[in-house]
């Protein structure tokens, strides 16, 4: 019979992983062990133990280690900056990943036997070489990070100015793209030259709505995930806190890109000059683990109007040309343009085959046309909206 109360009591006692003992599943395994506890309180926390573990899967195993993994402590922060630990965290190290594989290994059994019942909610579990897999993560941390970023591969800053994963991050994979090859390459060139350490270029992805770019920056974050390269999302109010941004990843040894979608500047905007600042190198805005994409409806990113052309600037021409020429900071701008009628047909075709859809192609083809008539205009978002009313 495994001594619970034994092993929890080495939980209490990790240092380096201290952080885990405040994770929810930890707190519930706390209150159950809460000293003058009733036994029915006893069965509840329990109740609530499980709980945590269905919410994240329904394996102890697999949730205790994505906490040791994500929990971000002295000993990674120094491992991953290429520094030597004393000798004591590094013993610590050793003992307390060693109890949390005996604490990722306890089944529905060794609590029904606490308990004194015969049925308790059940779970799953298996015995994993933790210390093992953690050694190896730390060993291509580049590829794996750590913290939060050790498990999800977007983010997003809240108001708070925390960076969140967003856990419901769209999953599109490059694969499930229809046409726009070249376009895509591009952008998948310049991020693999990113990842690989060689010069990549701040990327512009602009043109026409509904052509996929927005998708296409997540797509291909998601294509280098196991490369280390993670998405943070930063919304064009946000700006301002682009040189926190940078900062906070600048000594991560992950690779992100800094994400700003439908971007567009009015002529006055003081977001302006921030990402003016960061395209341009400046010291603040800027990290070498770090890339900006952007994307945008408009070539040109400034708005202007005739009265911006008119205005009463004493250097006009100066000022409308940099204005107009925030774009050309890019080092690479990407033009998605709406498709012709061949290639949306070509889209429809293709999304319709993967669908299963068997509508004769000439009957298709009609449908498809008068679809995109309604709606105004041809685009790949039309297209898979189209095959999505044939559904």
């Amino acid at each position: 019979m495994k001594d619970l109360e034994g092993l929890y009591l080495e939980l209490c006692m990790s240092g380096v992983f201290r952080g885990v003992l405040d994770k929810p599943l930890l707190s519930h395994l706390s209150d159950y062990f809460a000293e003058g506890v009733t036994r029915s309180e006893k069965i509840k926390a329990y109740a609530s133990f499980v709980s945590e573990i269905y919410k994240n899967g329904g394996s102890l195993t697999d949730l205790v280690c994505r906490l040791v993994f994500e929990d971000e402590n002295v000993y990674v922060r120094k491992r991953a900056h290429g520094g030597k630990c004393d000798a004591n965290i590094l013993f610590a190290v050793e003992r307390e990943l060693a109890v949390f594989r005996r604490l990722a290994a306890l089944t529905p059994k060794d609590f029904a036997r606490d308990l004194g019942v015969d049925y308790v909610s059940p779970f799953s579990s298996h015995d994993v070489d933790i210390a093992a897999e953690y050694e190896t993560r730390i060993r291509d941390i580049d590829k794996h990070g750590y913290g939060i970023f050790s498990s999800y591969p977007m983010f997003r800053l809240n108001s708070e100015r925390e960076l969140v994963p967003i856990v419901s991050a769209d999953r599109t994979t490059i694969d499930k793209f229809v046409g726009y090859e070249n376009e895509r390459s591009r952008v998948i060139n310049n991020t693999l030259a990113f990842v690989e350490g060689r010069p990549a270029a701040n990327t512009l992805l602009c043109g026409d709505a509904g052509t996929g770019k927005s998708s296409t920056v997540k797509a291909v974050a998601n294509l280098f995930f196991d490369r280390g390269v993670r998405l943070i999302e930063l919304r064009k109010d946000q700006l301002s806190n682009l040189p926190y941004v940078m900062g906070k990843v600048s000594e991560n040894p992950l690779k992100f890109i800094i994400f700003i979608d439908d971007l567009s500047f009015n002529s006055n905007d003081d977001n302006f000059s921030m990402l003016k600042a960061a395209l341009e190198g400046s010291a603040s805005a800027k990290a070498d683990n770090a890339v900006i994409y952007a994307t945008s409806n408009r070539r040109h990113i400034v708005k202007e109007s005739f009265a911006d052309r008119e205005g009463g600037d004493v250097h006009r021409n100066d000022t409308m040309q940099e204005n107009l020429s925030l774009s050309e900071r890019f080092g690479l701008v990407v033009l998605f343009q709406k498709p012709n009628k061949q290639l949306y047909l070509d889209i429809v075709h293709e999304l319709a085959e993967r669908r299963g859809i068997k509508t004769p192609r000439e009957e298709l083809d009609i449908k498809a046309e008068a679809f995109a008539l309604r709606r105004g205009n041809r685009s790949a978002r039309c297209a898979e909206q189209f095959v999505e009313s044939l559904l």
